[in-house]
């Protein structure tokens, strides 16, 4: 028993690694980058639907531009969000961490809310 035990623990890593291999793949992250920008497009007003854009440079194939109007950003983030649970850990990760620049880029580019009151009491 002790050795099906250490196969199945062998067999689980195993499958850990080649998950994280092929889940930071060119071709697997700009299959991810069109499921969320098509989420995105499809949940936004349908007048901003074009200010989201997602570019992979044709030399570069890890490298993405990820372009979109400050309105449609928590639309960005929801489809970011509904999809994370989904994609292979590697993936998952990156774009985390995509998440966490779009929300730094919206939120240091909003102007900072004014508490003072208008009558300057």
């Amino acid at each position: 028993m002790g050795d099906d035990t250490e196969v199945q623990v062998l067999n689980r890593f195993m499958s850990i690694i080649e998950e994280a291999k092929t889940g930071f793949d060119p071709e697997v992250l700009a299959t991810w980058y069109a499921v969320i920008e098509s989420e995105a497009k499809n949940n936004c007003p349908s007048d901003l639907s074009s200010t989201i854009v997602v570019e992979q440079d044709p030399v570069l194939p890890m490298k993405f531009r990820f372009k979109a109007s400050k309105r449609v950003v928590p639309f960005v983030l929801d489809a970011i969000e509904n999809h994370l649970n989904e994609m292979p850990f590697a993936t998952r990760l990156y774009f985390q961490k995509v998440e966490e620049m779009i929300t730094e880029e919206f939120t240091d580019s909003r102007p900072p809310q004014d508490t003072t009151p208008i009558d300057g009491r």
